[in-house]
């Protein structure tokens, strides 16, 4: 379990250092360089980079680092199904806040989705920590992975609306720009290796492993159950 923790830990700052490797040689990578030279102070090229290359990545870990204190635990026989469907669920709150913004513009429509996946999130964790702590053991460990899962959707949010601060105070009817409610293609789309490798990433490191798990489960619950005659 360490060796594979450390692993998925390798991974992420792997990950951070192709970036300012990338960033130390000029290449635009995921943001186009005449994006950063034309449209983006630095400090909202900083911000994205930081959100792209950190917060969404940090989120994958995270959850495959759950995913195997899971598998330690043996949910499928103790909290069973039920908490897999919780798991299956806040990642589909979690892919509602992150999937959209990397193919579409972000405005005042994908900042309302964002915050209501956010407050789902919060409220489906919770629920499943609840359901989970009088069924199975969990760890120290698995709290402070849980620790992760939770904080990222709010770094990823508040990265959202700092980038995005007139639809945000739009929102709240301030300012001089109008909410907009399109859901549009982004003007400037992320490149495409970048796009690759995160989705590869998200079904490698969480929905392949999660999907596993309710299929471990739900097999496990079936076999259970008395034979009627």
């Amino acid at each position: 379990m360490k060796k594979l923790v450390l692993l998925s830990l390798g991974l992420l700052s792997v990950g951070v250092a192709a970036r300012a490797r990338q960033t130390r040689s000029g290449d635009g990578g995921v943001l186009r360089t005449e994006q950063v030279g034309n449209h983006l102070s630095s400090a909202e090229a900083t911000s994205r980079h930081a959100l792209l290359f950190f917060v969404i990545p940090l989120w994958m870990v995270a959850g495959f680092v759950d995913y195997l204190f899971h598998r330690r635990s043996r949910i499928e026989r103790t909290s069973g199904t039920f908490e897999s469907v919780f798991h299956m669920l806040m990642l589909t709150e979690g892919a509602a806040a992150v999937v959209p913004g990397l193919f579409f513009e972000v405005n005042a429509l994908l900042l309302i989705v964002g915050i209501v996946a956010l407050v789902a999130h919060t409220l489906t964790s919770w629920a499943d920590v609840a359901y989970a702590a009088p069924r199975r053991e969990v760890t120290p460990g698995e709290q402070h992975a849980h620790s992760f899962l939770e904080v990222t959707p709010v770094m990823a949010t508040m990265l959202a609306i700092v980038l995005h601060w007139d639809q945000a105070r739009a929102l709240l009817g301030a300012g001089p720009t109008p909410p907009d409610f399109a859901l549009r293609p982004k003007r400037e789309p992320l490149s495409g290796r970048y796009l690759t490798a995160n989705l590869g990433a998200v079904g490698a490191f969480l929905a392949l492993p999660y999907l596993e798990e309710l299929f471990r489960c739900f097999r496990v619950d079936k076999t259970a159950r008395p034979h009627t005659k």
